[in-house]
């Protein structure tokens, strides 16, 4: 799962961690080019983004958490729990590496990255500090019960004009997160595709830096 990275621009050790989930077809190269705009907001804050230990062989040169058989809600709780084991697996070796805890770390996903960073935000033995997820959706909740979770705080941004992961998504997840307890906020991109436009950008940013500072 090596990917890309950016170390602390205070060059201290890093005091913080944010996790960066690319998309289906894409890398942690694509992925850690959203820390370059976050960097001055965290200074203290050392960026990773793995490639999904998959490739993808749909999309040349990228990669791919689970293989998308079907966008049927069972086939991807399936898909999201076939993959979380090596990110839960690579969260506990970073936070080993650095001395650090949960509290400590940010998951950050586009897309079937947003989709694996709920699923495993939702299930690690302790709340990380912030999710944010973009032009993605919450895959599976049956194993989740409201009293036993941890609730980290959560921002989930999508565009109206998202052709892949439609915007009905982000209510349903919106809904769901809410039924389990967590707090989550939510903003709409009125015009925008798959993507991450400035706004949207900005508002993870503060997000996450916010969480921190708590």
């Amino acid at each position: 799962m090596n990917g890309a990275s950016l170390q602390p621009r205070s060059g201290n050790a890093p005091k913080k961690l944010v996790l960066l989930l690319h998309g289906f077809g894409s890398s942690g190269t694509d992925m850690i080019s959203l820390a370059q705009q976050w960097q001055d907001a965290m200074p203290d804050t050392l960026f990773l983004a793995p490639h999904a230990p998959q490739r993808c062989g749909m999309m040349g040169a990228g990669y791919q958490w689970w293989g998308l058989s079907g966008f049927a809600p069972s086939a991807l709780a399936a898909g999201a729990a076939s993959a979380a084991p090596a990110i839960d697996a690579f969260i506990d070796r970073k936070l080993a590496q650095y001395g650090l805890c949960e509290s400590d770390l940010a998951l950050v996903g586009f897309s079937q990255g947003t989709m694996m960073a709920l699923h495993v935000a939702l299930r690690r033995p302790r709340a990380v500090a912030a999710v944010v997820g973009y032009s993605g959706m919450l895959a599976g909740t049956l194993d989740l019960r409201h009293g036993e979770l941890p609730k980290p705080p959560v921002l989930l941004v999508h565009g109206t004009a998202d052709p892949v992961v439609p915007i009905a998504a982000l209510h349903m997840s919106e809904s769901e997160l809410k039924r389990l307890g967590v707090d989550v906020t939510t903003h709409v991109s009125y015009g925008v595709a798959h993507s991450v436009d400035p706004v949207g950008l900005r508002l993870g940013r503060d997000f996450v830096a916010e969480a921190f500072a708590r």
